[in-house]
């Protein structure tokens, strides 16, 4: 997922050298696809041969992902970037019409947008969640509120969100993370249902763990270093967590398809589908889940990122995370 934070608020893009070559191609927009689960979003759409607009907080990071992208294969022609703060409802409309107006139409828009807190309820702040839900509930309000008039315009158009199994079933340790899920899955549904007939289609992406390298990013606060120690495992493990790469080919696959909900991994499969029959054996479950996680820390509420906790996790840790680990180096997420 894309946790990166940036204080540019002004719209940019790579200049789009050769647009006769590639205009043909429907326009892609990916939120947060400078790194993690966006990036490979975005590669998975220029992969089925769309022209791709990157969109994050960070000119710096996006840059980066873009000559990536480029590196394995893709036309500089087909490849932008924009920076934009998902939050800001301004600056989204602001830069999703400068990309329509260099590049012509958005076919497809996806958020992928996201920032992952986890710690104990107990130490979660109403600055924690409030943070969370301003990108993670927001943020896909904000643009499809940008986008989706000009969709319905010309009846057509393909819309995508990248919630979570846990906007289906709320994770201990994770409630402000669940909390912005949870709301970004009632909103997408919504608007899935309103847009019926219309020729646009949304879908609501609820994935289960993936190997994104996304623990180095995360943010840890309690006993950081014991959150750490056990979710960067989770998001690691081959058994426990998907290959991030099919996932994401999985994810545009449903969004162009125009599902209206695309569940990924058995894990998550299942979780939903018990959830939704025995919601208060499944929370109970939970509640026991939780009480083996690490304790609170009274005052602890200062976020760390998990590329600061990684290099003084013990040995077995960092053996555990070694698919994690890899996973960060290639799908340009900070290193521990």
């Amino acid at each position: 997922m894309e946790t990166s934070r940036s204080q540019s608020d002004h719209p940019v893009s790579l200049p789009d050298q050769n647009a006769s070559a590639s205009s043909e191609k429907p326009l892609a927009l990916v939120a947060g696809a400078s790194r993690g689960l966006g990036f490979l979003v975005a590669t998975a759409l220029a992969d089925a041969g769309h022209r791709v607009v990157l969109a994050s907080r960070s000119a710096d990071a996006l840059t980066k992902a873009a000559d990536t992208l480029v590196s394995h294969g893709h036309a500089r022609s087909a490849v932008s970037t924009i920076v934009m703060d998902v939050s800001d409802r301004d600056g989204v409309a602001r830069a999703v019409a400068q990309v329509e107006g260099e590049h012509g139409p958005i076919d497809v828009a996806i958020h992928v947008a996201g920032v992952i807190e986890v710690g104990p309820a107990e130490n979660t702040t109403h600055e924690h969640i409030e943070g969370a839900m301003s990108i993670m509930a927001w943020g896909p309000i904000n643009l499809s509120d940008a986008v989706i008039p000009g969709m319905r315009e010309r009846g057509r158009g393909r819309f995508g969100v990248v919630t979570s199994i846990g906007g289906l079933l709320s994770a201990p340790h994770l409630l402000a993370y669940s909390t912005a899920k949870f709301a970004a899955i009632g909103y997408t549904e919504g608007l899935a249902a309103s847009l019926a007939g219309t020729g646009v289609s949304a879908t609501v992406i609820a994935p289960g763990l993936m190997r994104t390298g996304s623990h180095t990013a995360a943010q840890f606060y309690g006993n950081a270093q014991a959150e750490y120690a056990w979710f960067a495992p989770a998001a690691s493990l081959p058994f426990v967590s998907m290959d991030a790469t099919k996932a994401a080919r999985r994810m545009v696959d449903g969004v162009l398809a125009g599902k209206p909900y695309v569940i990924l991994t058995p894990a998550a499969k299942l979780g939903a589908r018990v959830h939704g029959v025995m919601p208060g054996v499944t929370t109970r479950v939970m509640g026991l889940v939780g009480r083996a996680l690490p304790g609170p820390v009274p005052g602890a509420t200062t976020p760390v990122p998990g590329s600061k906790l990684a290099p003084r996790a013990g040995r077995f840790v960092k053996l555990l995370t070694t698919l994690g680990d890899r996973a960060s180096r290639s799908n340009l997420e900070p290193e521990g």
